[in-house]
């Protein structure tokens, strides 16, 4: 088994990012059920997957499994713990101490799998010194560029209302972090050098208003 990256990062789209994530998963129960070997085709029909995108998927960063054995689970999950980034720890900052931030903070998916949330932070007075679930006690937003070289933070998250965000990010850009997740319904101005990924709960929602609103009129036409 080869790992090589055959062709740019920036090349690489995020929907292909996103089916390497989903691939770990199912890698990470078939070692849960002790199988060692599987073929795409096999691992396709096990989790609903599509055999030839797994192949083309892959092949952007190497030669994976062998021709008519398939691939060694382990190896292969290892691979993409590496392609992803998730052999070293990545540490975050929750921005927002509000329902959803307090949440997030002590769900097992942020601090598991290379990833810590290290610190959450508000601007409220009345919210700034509380412990929260999970055993963390909110800072003070203001504190954020301290926070994020002291605590070598890499990872921005933004839970606040809409009207804050923007300065939220700008503020976390200021920090020095290169990398947020913004769950605030808002559009933000971003920046070259930042990545950004939006997280809009009611877009999800108003997709599938959409979808049930049309189903009923094609149901109602037949």
């Amino acid at each position: 088994m080869t790992f090589k990256r055959y062709i740019p990062v920036e090349s690489i789209s995020e929907l292909t990012i996103n089916r390497l994530s989903i691939y770990l998963r199912c890698l990470q129960q078939l070692e849960k059920e002790n199988i060692t070997t599987i073929s795409s085709q096999e691992l396709a029909e096990r989790f609903h997957l599509n055999s030839a995108q797994i192949r083309k998927d892959l092949a952007y960063f190497g030669e994976f499994g062998i021709r008519g054995v398939g691939y060694n689970a382990a190896q292969l999950r290892e691979h993409l713990v590496n392609i992803l980034g998730l052999s070293e720890e990545r540490r975050v900052v929750v921005v927002g101490a509000g329902n959803l931030g307090t949440a997030l903070s002590h769900f097992s998916g942020f601090n598991s799998g290379g990833f810590k949330i290290v610190a959450v932070c508000d601007a409220d007075p009345q919210k700034i010194g509380k412990r929260i679930p999970g055993g963390l006690t909110v800072e003070d937003a203001a504190l954020l560029p301290t926070l994020v070289k002291e605590r070598r933070i890499h990872i921005g998250v933004i839970t606040v209302p809409a009207a804050a965000a923007q300065q939220v990010f700008d503020d976390l850009v200021n920090a020095g972090i290169q990398a947020i997740l913004n769950f605030a319904p808002a559009q933000l101005k971003g920046h070259p050098e930042v990545k950004l990924k939006n997280v809009d709960l009611k877009i999800n929602l108003e997709l599938l208003s959409f979808f049930l609103t049309h189903a009923a009129r094609l149901a109602s036409i037949t």
